[in-house]
């Protein structure tokens, strides 16, 4: 019996979910497993099989490229144009929806749509209508509490404030949402939520759309945030024809508002829904596959896939540890002219990972200086970056007064309240005496005389005195106090919290900050002064930005990796307080995430996975601070592993000893044996070896619980905020006002939280 068509090269499980009944369909999608196939076939299956009427089809999905890739492919599948489908992305759709609807939600139907940019401009209008300071609660900061209730469905008058900074929130929330209806416009997240509030509250217009509606596909369901998941709970109604695709193990956007949960809440919507679990992966070999089920198999509240290949067992993943990043990204480079000689790989098919994008810089150094083709994906170069090339135009300021456009950058940067027509007058008086910017910045320091207004001398003269002081420093070699000089007088730190939008954004652009001090932590160490520093810097940030050649190696964080695959994958920096982040034992969920991030990563690679850590790294700090190995490896089977470096093999021997000596929920003895493919040591005849250890001290009940925002006080570093605590290691996360970020035990001398 012939194949049908639509079935082609489909497996059993594909078939079934392509040719489901009606009704509610979960169909769970492990990673390589043809979902797209899946859903495109589904859909022409409903047109060609079901006779669904194309435009009573309504699919959904988050990018215009991924949807418009969906419908080029049932077109190519029917080989017809289906003008009527409804495929687009979720805010496509209901800004469509909402043109036709706009006067019941309250608008004309000539509403315009404000993107970020305008959304912070209405925001920072707002606050200063409200009279509320923007140095002291960030307008961005603001706009991102706005639009998690917005996802959330809160509306103004719903939304609760914890402290005092969500009381601001609520006030400006409130006058926002006014100001949009007043100009007749709506944001990004108006778009959904306005829709689904029309959907709730009007019987009539509800049973309209689920009428014309016959069908809801949705692709990576396990990106829905609350409000689009409503949305398509509403409009599958009441015959609930809704075709979701997704994989919980892949869900890594929660810091954008994604809530994997809401595959688990499907199953609980709907009265026995059809699951189909898609576990033939046509990428990855069965040794990479196993790694990366012994990742994500640690994992809560999932439904377990056992991925299996027909591609065979491949190589074992390997696994190195280098003494530092930069012999980290040599090491990559050699294993790249390895392979590519014994394998006729081209640069093409390979890729290097990480977790934070100011982990690049090494490797973006080690392609140039070895003359590799690169393509940085998901990530501007890290010389181009501009907290980066703020700071290194204050170096180069130091060590040359005279050099024009680094003082032009970053005279203002952060501001300083010297204007425009401040400059104009600088800079005239200069070519009128023929002063160099040195001479002239001199001058103002020793209060002689110039064309300068009052306010405005006494303003560059303060900076002068800064860049003199700056100088000496530089003098005698001492660059990283010169460096931490700068980043506190200027109060660079709270700069980057204003110029970003989120503050994800913020930390990641002080993550860079703190590689470039690391690499004036390096220059220290080799006596190097601060004019070859300069000059080495600049060789590679002249060629920074290589041309995109359709045969480079890629470099991206985990994050852009999503839908990719390569004959090799790197992932680098496996170390704690990177992967996983340090941020991440600050959320309930945030170890998880991380784990699925991980997990996203190793099944990109195809053929060949290299894993790598380092043994000191720059990052931390910027202090080239020792690293220790993530907590992840240790959970890789030692029989899939190639390598087993001395740092790692410590790692196995004390969380052996550590799972031998507690009772947890997680997993049993027998299950860790059973995944190791070992038998492990009676209990008893371990715990007679361990010799006891009085551990660290229990913390004072009296002492103080920081929390994220705290205001606290240090003997050393001055007044700061709390950004992050590390409870289990007893390690808070400060920004100081003068100091920048820094580490502290909860219970250091005089460390003390202040009232807020």
């Amino acid at each position: 019996m012939a194949q049908h068509p639509l079935l082609e090269g489909m497996n059993r499980q594909q078939e079934a979910a392509i040719t489901a009944g009606a009704g509610p369909v979960l169909v769970l999608a492990g990673p390589g497993s043809g979902k797209t196939s899946v859903l495109t076939r589904r859909i022409a299956w409903l047109i060609r099989e079901a006779r669904v009427p194309h435009h009573r089809i309504m699919a959904v999905t988050f990018t215009n490229k991924a949807a418009g890739e969906m419908r080029s492919r049932v077109e190519a599948l029917l080989g017809d144009r289906l003008r009527g489908l409804q495929i687009g992305t979720f805010h496509a759709a209901c800004a469509r929806f909402l043109r036709r609807e706009a006067e019941l939600a309250g608008y004309r139907p000539d509403y315009v749509i404000y993107d970020s940019d305008d959304q912070v401009a209405l925001v920072k209008h707002v606050v200063r209508a409200l009279d509320i300071d923007p140095k002291r609660y960030n307008p961005r900061a603001i706009l991102s509490k706005i639009s998690g209730a917005k996802n959330e469905m809160i509306l103004p008058a719903q939304f609760q404030s914890l402290d005092y900074f969500g009381e601001i929130v609520k006030q400006v929330y409130a006058a926002y949402q006014q100001a949009l209806l007043d100009a007749n416009a709506m944001d990004f997240d108006d778009l959904l939520l306005n829709m689904v509030l029309l959907l709730q509250d009007n019987d009539h217009l509800r049973a309209a759309y689920q009428q014309r509606f016959e069908q809801v596909l949705v692709d990576e369901f396990q990106d829905t945030n609350s409000v689009q998941y409503e949305l398509v709970r509403l409009l599958a109604a009441p015959q609930n024809n809704v075709f979701v695709v997704g994989d919980e193990d892949q869900a890594i956007y929660a810091f954008r508002g994604a809530d994997y949960r809401n595959v688990l809440r499907f199953q609980g919507s709907y009265a026995n829904p059809t699951v189909i679990l898609l576990e033939q992966n046509y990428r990855s070999t069965q040794n990479i596959l196993d790694v990366a089920r012994a990742v994500i198999d640690r994992n809560r509240n999932r439904t377990p896939k056992a991925l299996h290949t027909d591609l065979g067992r491949g190589d074992k993943v390997s696994v190195f540890e280098a003494f530092d990043e930069r012999v980290e990204a040599d090491t990559v480079l050699e294993w790249i002219h390895q392979l590519r000689s014994q394998a006729g790989l081209d640069y093409k098919d390979f890729a290097v990972m990480y977790r934070t994008n100011a982990q690049s810089r090494a490797m973006e150094q080690a392609f140039v200086n070895a003359a590799l083709p690169y393509v940085l994906v998901g990530g501007v170069g890290f010389y181009k970056r501009r907290e980066v090339k703020d700071l290194l135009a204050y170096l180069r300021l130091i060590h040359n007064p005279d050099d024009r456009i680094s003082f032009e950058r970053i005279i203002n940067v952060p501001a300083r309240g010297i204007g425009k027509k401040s400059l104009q007058v600088f800079f005239d008086w200069l070519a009128r005496e023929k002063l160099s910017i040195g001479e002239a910045l001199n001058r103002l320091f020793y209060d002689d005389p110039s064309p300068l207004a009052t306010a405005a001398k006494k303003k560059f003269a303060a900076f002068a005195e800064m860049l003199a002081g700056w100088q000496e420093l530089a003098k005698v070699g001492d660059l990283l106090s010169m460096f931490d000089k700068i980043t506190a007088q200027t109060r660079y730190y709270l700069y980057l919290d204003e110029m970003s939008k989120i503050p994800e954004e913020a930390t990641e652009r002080a993550d860079n900050v703190q590689e470039l001090r690391g690499l004036l932590q390096y220059a220290v160490e080799a006596e190097q002064p601060l004019h070859e520093f300069l000059a080495e810097q600049s060789l590679v940030a002249d060629v920074d930005s290589l041309k995109d050649d359709t045969d480079a190696v890629t470099l991206m964080t985990l994050h852009a990796a999503k839908g990719l695959e390569f004959s090799v994958v790197f992932i680098t920096g496996l170390e704690a307080g990177i992967l996983p982040h340090f941020r991440s034992f600050e959320e309930a969920d945030g170890l998880q995430e991380e784990r699925r991030l991980f997990y996203v990563g190793v099944t990109r690679a195809k053929e060949t996975l290299v894993l790598s850590y380092a043994f000191r790294r720059a990052l931390y700090g910027g202090m080239g601070g020792l690293a220790a190995p993530s907590e992840f490896l240790a959970d890789l089977p030692p029989r899939l592993l190639d390598g087993s470096p001395t740092t790692l093999a410590t790692l196995r021997r004390a969380q052996s000893i550590e799972s031998q000596t507690q009772w947890s929920s997680q997993d049993s003895r027998l299950q860790c044996d059973l995944r190791s493919g070992t038998v492990s040591t009676p209990n008893e005849e371990l715990r007679k070896k361990i010799i006891p250890f009085p551990g660290l001290p229990k913390p004072d009940g009296n002492a103080p619980a920081f929390k994220v925002n705290m205001p606290v006080k240090h003997p050393q570093f001055g007044l700061g905020k709390v950004i992050g605590v590390e409870s289990k290691s007893g390690i808070v996360n400060v920004l100081f006002d003068e100091h920048g970020p820094k580490k502290i035990l909860a219970d250091a001398e005089g460390f003390t939280a202040l009232d807020g």
